[in-house]
């Protein structure tokens, strides 16, 4: 499997010019017993998750690019409309929308093709939501949701370019670390966000076989 499939963080789609070369940290996570489940903090605000059944793929791409416009998340960006379609209309993939006062805040993206787990496949929140009590109660609520399909493990990965404290809130959730490797991605040269991406949301940046 090449860097590029490993990870999102690799931008690959600038310039030379653009780049920086770092070392970045990837930690796999798994959770083989729901009973390892810590309890879950309420919502902050008044907040439901509804699945987007077959979502229309201007929705979901706008889901996807406001969630990782701080994120390098680019995978999904360069597929066609028929691979995206693929994806996310597969009866097996859930994409689960966190709506805020009947706003969209969030997503979270449970995959079942691997027959006996759930990975987390992308984990998220809008700008706007960050910091503010969300992450760790959307992460409760994909925690319920993926262990009601009683699957052998629920699994997801974090990187070093999370937030410091990504990691720490995975396992304090009651995932355990199962593999770890360093890898050298190149990212684009810029400022550090400004809408606090890098905030409770938590976000999971690829999709690399266990």
């Amino acid at each position: 499997m090449s860097e590029g499939d490993r990870t999102r963080c690799h931008a690959d789609h600038m310039t030379a010019s653009e780049k920086r070369m770092v070392l970045v940290t990837i930690n796999y996570l798994e959770m083989k017993s729901p009973d390892r489940r810590s309890a879950a903090p309420g919502w902050p605000e008044r907040a439901v998750v509804r699945r987007a059944e077959r979502p229309t793929l201007s929705f979901y791409r706008y889901l996807y690019n406001t969630v990782g416009a701080d994120w390098e998340w680019y995978e999904r960006r360069r597929l066609g409309n028929d691979a995206l379609a693929a994806i996310v209309h597969d009866d097996a993939v859930e994409v689960n929308v966190l709506y805020v006062r009947g706003v969209p805040a969030g997503f979270v993206e449970l995959d079942r093709r691997i027959e006996d787990e759930v990975e987390i496949a992308y984990f998220g929140l809008i700008p706007e939501y960050v910091g503010r009590g969300f992450g760790p109660a959307l992460l409760g609520w994909a925690l319920e949701r993926a262990w009601s399909f009683t699957p052998r493990r629920v699994w997801l990965h974090t990187c070093s370019l999370d937030h410091p404290k990504a990691l720490a809130v995975y396992l304090r959730a009651g995932f355990e670390a199962y593999d770890r490797e360093v890898v050298s991605v190149q990212l684009e040269l810029r400022e550090p966000a400004g809408r606090g991406g890098r905030g409770e949301d938590m976000q999971n940046r690829s999709r690399p076989q266990p």
